[in-house]
């Protein structure tokens, strides 16, 4: 079709939409002509077209704004590197900034400071908007949608996307399109398009016209499509996607890669995230439930409704009790045309069911159901999740939730979910959490951007302490194209709608608002910055304390006298504080709880980061270092040759500690409340000594979901009331008979004896500020390591590992061998290379090829190993280090039984049977 064709056909849709408006202004408010039905809240996710330029070059000059010109950038660039200046760029061209900028106005308090959108319809003729478009040749899509996972990598240090982003074509330019059907009931509705993330820098039209968007993509957001709809027809709804390069310090995805919703209302109805609960008064014989309730009015003139809340308990499962625990007294409340009004009540709850973490106290919730009335008759309801529970902070114990010191046992994570990229996924988040708790981890900081609402669902329910955070960077660029380049105008919106949408969520008990930020480095003029981020956290929620993660701002600075909680990354137990970084030009700072404590002491001091320790699960390199905490080198717990690092898990960054010099650091300073170690899991992204690799070497966790060795010395610690021992390394060491092959032991006891083909090798206690049992001078013989442990004199735990044979044959497992036949929900299979007498056979690297049979598909594969560049959608994949991760996803509505295969050249094949429900 040609331009011009396309123009007359927008004409005449224009004229359509004009009579439909015409039509639409008989239909009043107050009008009792049309029933008026309470909220619908509608996933869009399925039916979308999809389509993606080949690359940045071909793509249209839909642009929100210029941006910076790449010059020296830097790939391998320090972690703790300094942030730098912005650079001044101007547009030589139009851009779309001033029509999306006034999407941010509802977060921004000041009218004066609100945006004003500009005559004009940018992009109306733009062929990808319209209706008439032909994108049946456009990839069919449901969301969420990661455009980037499938791969494939690029490898190579020339490579367009480099190893900080996962090597992984995330960015670029692409759109989505979807027809809406609007019934023409739907005239006196209010309509919203809700979109939970969406990376990065969105763009919406519905029917030629550019509604709004949002450029952050880790924040969620709301758009009035009320006018620009055609009910009774079907409407074009197109997004505009542009993801820069270099635009992240880790893989952020690309696409629509979380939920998108239809919300429809009446025109009086609670506003987007309209409710806010808190509990000033809490004890276990009662409860003030306070309700700050916000009401939106879009008609043309004023309207009086009444408010009524219900409070229920909700059981495990989340089912609504029968009966109310508490009403809230009824309230009349008088809306101006356009405009939104407050009310404030209060009820007391009496013998409440208090949230509180895991394994101590149990993660009640309650849910207020909020109802509009006007002349009598039901016209919203809105349902609010939450949980009574009180916090404390006290600067010489730490955090107490509900009177009980709970130490933080918390990691860091990133947004991904491994193999299946930024797309978010419910069971696999749950998964990732099941995996922590069985840890003994308590608590989850959302590094270093808000998560999907799904995920501080599960939190909630879990009984997880989260501490929730917006940014990675301020006015200071840590990559070229990061936040910085939207921070002015938009770090208001941002910072309030992320407040506004989580802050009934129970779990979160911090507000973080910057993590390293650049602005640590200038002082005054830096801390400025941050009181006023600091200011709008504190109009939004003075029921949580705020925290800013530091690297380098050190005790009397400017900065660390803004936030309420002192938030240290990896100052606590020193950077660089080894003897060999003396001299040089590193930054350097000696260990500083105890100059902070002094400094500040009516703040909590937390480490936000602790340990950053490399490892590449089942990979272990000779010599062991006989000191604690090591950096990582060639020959000293690294391999550059092979990119991996050994799993005696002492091996560090340079501004790291490994975690038995974390825990001594906590243990002689009982006032810090504890840690978020990076990380809880491997992330795509910043990898960390070896830039040419795909994935961090950071995680507990590796990216397929496998336990690392540091997984059962974290266990050890966290559980102490846990039997449990562990023995590193394997015991498969061909060639290295008679020589020196330590041997570690992660266990809660606090003593062990080790055993070698029968033969003790001597008993050995913990003593104080130590954290594992070590063999150091074991002479490597084929057979059986077996360890029996103790606690207090009595015999607690025993593990036993044996030299293994050769490989003969796979064997299947899954995380869930009933799953249910909804279209999202996963089964995680772990295929395992064993001998004939079912042993792991640890460093096989096998090729596997998966099948599947049944109601379902098997939507990627892994295997954890960080270099590993054979695409996440592959059916075939080399084991690593004896083991390799097959995940299926049911099909919806197509229950029955699914047959997964994993075969293997010479090996006997292994099937598994799961059930779709």
């Amino acid at each position: 079709m040609t331009t011009t064709s396309y123009k007359a056909q927008i004409s005449r849709l224009g004229a359509i939409y004009l009579i439909v408006l015409a039509g639409l202004a008989q239909f009043s408010c107050s009008s009792e002509k049309k029933t008026q039905i309470v909220r619908q809240k509608l996933s869009i996710n399925e039916g979308w077209k999809f389509y993606k330029y080949e690359n940045v070059g071909e793509a249209d000059e839909l642009i929100y704004d210029v941006r910076p010109d790449l010059k020296n950038n830097q790939e391998l660039r320090v972690a703790d590197a300094k942030p730098t200046e912005a650079v001044d760029v101007s547009a030589s061209q139009e851009v779309l900034k001033p029509w999306i900028l006034p999407t941010a106005n509802g977060f921004i308090n000041n009218p004066k400071n609100h945006y004003v959108r500009p005559e004009g319809k940018p992009g109306a003729n733009f062929p990808f908007v319209q209706g008439g478009f032909d994108d049946s040749a456009w990839e069919s899509i449901n969301l969420p949608h990661d455009w980037a996972i499938a791969g494939p990598f690029q490898k190579g240090w020339d490579s367009e996307v480099g190893g900080g982003m996962g090597r992984l074509p995330s960015n670029g330019v692409a759109w989505y399109r979807r027809k809406l059907n609007m019934a023409t009931e739907d005239l006196d509705k209010a309509i919203y398009l809700q979109i939970d993330g969406a990376m990065s820098y969105s763009m919406v039209w519905l029917n030629g016209h550019l509604v709004g968007g949002w450029p952050y993509g880790y924040n969620s957001y709301q758009l009035d499509l009320t006018p620009y709809l055609k009910p009774g027809a079907d409407n074009q709804l197109a997004i505009r996607l542009d993801n820069p390069n270099h635009s992240a310090r880790w893989y952020p995805g690309g696409g629509l890669y979380r939920n998108v919703w239809l919300i429809k209302t009446n025109k009086v109805h609670v506003a987007q995230w309209g409710t806010f609960i808190t509990t000033p008064k809490v004890s276990e014989e009662a409860a003030t439930v306070r309700l700050k309730t916000t009401v939106k009015n879009d008609c043309k003139e004023g309207e009086t409704v009444e408010i009524e809340t219900a409070v229920y308990a909700l059981s495990a499962q989340g089912v609504r009790s029968s009966t109310p625990n508490k009403v809230f007294e009824k309230q009349e409340i008088s809306i101006a045309a356009g405009q939104k009004a407050e009310v404030i009540s209060e009820v007391q709850l009496d013998n409440p069911k208090l949230w509180g973490p895991f394994p101590t106290q149990t993660p009640n919730l309650y849910v207020a159901i909020t109802q509009l009335y006007k002349n009598g008759k039901l016209i919203d309801e809105y349902e609010t999740r939450f949980g009574i529970r009180s916090l404390e902070f006290d600067p010489n114990r730490g955090v107490l939730v509900n009177g009980e010191l709970i130490k933080i046992q918390g990691v860091n994570n990133h947004h991904d979910l491994g193999a299946l990229g930024a797309a978010f996924n419910k069971r696999a988040a749950e998964r990732q959490l099941e995996i922590l708790k069985e840890m003994g981890c308590n608590a989850v900081r959302m590094a270093h951007n808000p998560p999907a609402p799904e995920l501080l669902e599960l939190t909630d329910s879990m009984g997880f302490l989260v501490m929730d955070e917006i940014f990675d960077s301020w006015e200071r660029k840590k990559t070229a194209h990061d936040f910085h380049l939207i921070f002015p105008e938009w770090s208001e919106a941002d910072a309030r709608s992320f407040i506004r949408r989580d802050r009934n969520h129970p779990s979160i008990i911090m507000w973080s608002f910057g993590n390293e930020v650049g602005e640590q480095y200038t002082g005054a003029e830096g801390a400025a910055v941050g009181q006023r981020l600091y200011d709008i956290v504190k109009e939004e929620d003075t029921t949580r304390p705020t925290v800013v993660a530091m690297n380098f701002a050190k005790h009397d600075m400017e900065l660390p006298k803004v936030p309420d909680v002192i938030g240290l990354n990896y100052q606590g137990e020193g950077i660089r504080w080894e003897p060999q970084f003396e001299g040089t030009d590193r930054i350097r700072t000696a260990p500083s709880y105890d100059a902070f404590h002094k400094q500040f002491p009516d703040k909590v001091i937390l480490s936000t980061e602790t340990a950053s320790v490399f490892s590449s699960r089942g990979f272990y390199t000779f010599p062991v270092t006989p000191e604690i905490s090591s950096p990582t080198r060639d020959g000293q717990g690294g391999n550059s040759e092979l990119s991996h690092v050994s799993s005696y898990e002492l091996y560090c960054v340079d501004f790291g500690s490994s975690p038995d010099r974390v825990f001594k650091a906590l243990d002689t300073h009982p006032f810090v409340a504890g840690e978020f170690v990076w990380t809880g899991f491997d992330y795509l992204g910043e990898p960390t000594p070896y830039y040419n690799a795909r994935s961090c070497y950071n995680g507990i966790i590796d990216l397929a979901g496998f336990k690392k060795d540091r997984f059962f010395l974290y266990q050890a610690r966290w559980r102490p009331d846990f039997p449990m021992a562990h023995i590193l390394p394997h015991w498969n060491w061909p060639r290295r008979e008679g020589k020196i092959t330590p041997v570690h032991v992660f266990t809660s006891g606090d003593e062990a004896e080790l055993f070698l083909n029968g033969k003790s090798l001597g008993k050995k206690k913990k003593g104080e500020y130590e954290y594992r049992l070590r063999w150091d001078d074991v002479l490597y013989q084929p057979g059986t390591l077996k360890v029996v442990t103790y606690k207090n004199g009595k015999v607690w735990a025993e593990e036993e590992i044996r030299t293994t044979g050769e490989a003969r044959k796979l064997t299947a497992s899954a995380d869930r061998e009933i799953i249910t036949a909804n279209g999202n929900d996963l089964a995680f299979v772990t295929v395992k290379v064993c001998d004939e007498e079912g042993l792991m056979v640890p460093k096989s690297m096998n090729r596997i090829d998966f099948e599947i049979s049944g109601p379902a598909e098997i939507v990627a594969t892994d295997n954890g190993d960080q270099t590993c560049m054979t695409s996440f959608t592959s059916l075939q994949r080399k084991a690593f280090n004896g083991m390799a991760l097959a995940i299926v996803r049911t099909q919806k509505g197509q229950p029955g039984k699914i047959i997964l295969t994993a075969k293997s050249e010479g090996l006997e094949t292994a099937q598994l049977e799961i059930v779709s429900k």
